[in-house]
């Protein structure tokens, strides 16, 4: 056993005064509380080698699908023939979570993300043309260019996108744990969902009928022996694959930017013609994770490390503390864009391993390699603004100025 851990010391890590700097926080409690019991029922992990035992581990999984009566469903909210909540594939275990994951993997394939590239090569190098010479990272490039990418990738209409973008926005703050959760995001994302899902049936209607290039049409066309997509599980997909693609590497983007310009050489480590960005990437995930936590239910009775762990326990996994582990390597609280890429948790780990992992580090180091050539010398211009969210560390502006023009 393990003495309880003070819960509101742990909930105060997450507070809006600490959200530009969350870090030493997170250091000082991985250090005392590598496992911690915060109540009955509730635990947390910030080290390093148990939040890996946690996400590889199948003794950690998630809850079993609820059923819910029609009339305590939202409306549009996805059943199965029994009732049961059609949950995106992320969110279950084997042997739902491997169908499912089959199913997509089959038509999100590496090679459909290795042929974006040139568009995406386009997309990014004419957002960064058209950004003036004072101009916000997060409004110029890092929300665009993933909008587009997933917009493109799914064959939406470019006369939908905007609406897209902002659907994704609201799901995305609403996606905070209870505990984190501030109210007023709540019925916004509520709303978003229901124009998405109502939105998407109709789209991959018309797919059905009229088949294209693109991830929809692959996705309602899939099989693997026979078994395919029902129509609940491609729309919760599509909301999967809707924020996954789209936030997370909004993140991903305007973070990195944001340590690069606070770095002593700037871009300057991207490499003249952005050769180094892949290596930055990987040292922005680990630096400045996009997803900060994560939550596992204990399936059985276990342990992690010496710390008991009851069936049915929630169990928190702190990404972002995980990832400053001395154990990732020397010097973790430096942001250092020549390390090594070595080990982080930033797309997670085992089973349910980010599928969407080589879409957003593609789009990462194009963005990075795309400023390194057309605005390398980019400095702060301002304070930057972080989003009121907890479980996506991104910033809502980062205002820069270069002087190349």
């Amino acid at each position: 056993m393990t003495a309880p851990a003070d819960p509101q010391e742990f909930f105060a890590l997450f507070g809006a005064e600490r959200r530009p700097d969350p870090y030493p926080h997170y250091r000082r409690w991985r250090e005392r509380l590598p496992v911690a019991a915060l109540a009955e029922g509730m635990f947390a992990v910030s080290g390093l080698a148990e939040a890996t035992q946690v996400l590889r581990d199948p003794a950690f999984g998630h809850p079993e699908p609820e059923y819910l009566d029609p009339a305590d469903r939202l409306p549009d909210q996805p059943v199965d023939e029994s009732g049961r909540v059609v949950r995106a594939f992320l969110s279950l275990n084997p042997p739902d979570h491997t169908r499912l994951r089959r199913l997509v993997a089959k038509a999100f394939t590496p090679r459909m993300v290795e042929q974006l590239a040139p568009r995406i090569e386009e997309i990014a190098a004419s957002l960064i043309d058209r950004a003036p010479a004072e101009f916000d990272v997060m409004t110029a490039l890092a929300k665009p260019l993933p909008v587009e990418v997933i917009a493109e990738l799914l064959g939406v209409p470019l006369d939908d996108r905007e609406r897209f973008a902002e659907w994704s926005h609201a799901m995305a703050r609403a996606l905070d744990p209870p505990f984190l959760q501030h109210p007023d995001t709540v019925e916004p994302a509520v709303r978003a969902r229901q124009s998405f899902i109502g939105y998407f049936h109709e789209l991959a209607e018309r797919r059905r009928r009229e088949p294209g290039e693109d991830l929809l049409s692959a996705l309602v066309a899939v099989s693997d022996a026979g078994d395919v997509l029902s129509e609940g599980e491609l729309l919760v997909t599509l909301t999967l694959l809707l924020i996954a693609g789209h936030e997370t590497t909004t993140n991903l983007i305007g973070n990195g930017v944001l340590a690069l310009s606070r770095h002593p050489d700037g871009l300057k480590p991207l490499g003249a013609d952005g050769e180094h960005a892949a290596q930055v990437v990987e040292e922005v995930l680990r630096y400045d994770s996009p997803v900060q936590l994560t939550a596992r239910t204990a399936l059985r009775d276990t342990a992690v490390g010496s710390v008991a762990v009851p069936a049915g326990s929630q169990v928190i996994v702190l990404i972002g503390a995980a990832n400053r582990d001395p154990a990732t390597g020397p010097a973790p609280e430096l942001f250092d864009p020549a390390r090594a890429p070595g080990r982080h948790l930033a797309f997670g780990q085992g089973i349910h391993f980010c599928l969407g992992a080589p879409l957003a580090r593609l789009e990462g180091r194009i963005a990075f390699r795309e400023l390194a050539r057309r605005r390398p010398r980019l400095t702060l211009a301002g304070t930057p603004e972080w989003n009121p969210t907890t479980t996506l560390r991104g910033l809502s502006t980062l205002p820069v100025a270069v002087s190349d023009r």
